[in-house]
C-alpha cells in the first residue's frame, strides 16, 4: 500500500524565496522549475535523499479550497515529514543559522530513532530524524544493488 514518499508539496508565499532558501540547506539548486502565466515562479522540485524523493514547493495562489496560510505565530496544519539526516545536531543548527525557528528540541524516542522540528523561514515545518530503521533499508538496497 504506502511504499514510501514519492512527493512532497508545500504551498508557500514565494517559492522563488523558498527554493533559494533550501538550495542553500540541501548544497544544489532545484532540478524542475515552472513559471505561472504572470511570469512568476509556480512551482520548484528539488530530489533528495537517497531515493531521489521529490521536494516540491507549490506558490499557495494554487492550493486547493480548504488549505489557508498560517496566521501570525501559527504553524501550517497538516503532516510533519521527517528527512533522516546523519547528523542532526550539525543539521539542526544549520537551518536555525540559515534563518529557520526551532520547533520541537532534539527528543529520542527509543534507541536510534531522535527527531527535532524547525518552522523555515517561509512557515513550513521541517522535521529531521536520525532513524535506525531508515539506515537499515538504505543498506539493504545498497547491497542489493551491489
Amino acid at each position: 500500500m504506502l511504499r514510501g514518499i514519492a512527493t512532497v508539496n508545500v504551498y508557500v508565499e514565494d517559492p522563488a524565496a523558498t527554493a533559494a532558501w533550501y538550495a542553500q540547506v540541501l548544497g544544489f539548486d532545484p532540478y524542475f522549475h515552472r513559471e505561472g502565466p504572470d511570469g512568476r515562479t509556480a512551482y520548484v522540485e528539488f530530489r533528495v535523499g537517497d531515493l531521489e524523493q521529490e521536494l516540491g514547493f507549490i506558490d499557495r495562489r494554487y492550493a486547493p479550497a480548504g488549505l489557508s496560510a498560517p496566521g501570525e505565530g501559527e504553524v501550517a496544519a497538516g503532516p510533519l515529514i521527517h528527512w533522516h539526516v546523519d547528523d542532526l545536531e550539525g543539521t539542526l543548527a544549520r537551518l536555525v543559522e540559515l534563518g529557520a525557528t526551532p520547533l520541537l528540541p532534539i527528543t529520542e524516542h527509543g534507541p536510534g530513532f531522535i527527531t527535532a522540528s524547525v518552522v523555515d523561514p517561509f512557515g513550513t515545518t521541517l522535521g529531521i530524524m536520525t532513524n535506525v530503521h531508515y539506515l537499515e533499508q538504505v543498506g539493504e538496497r545498497s547491497a542489493v544493488g551491489d
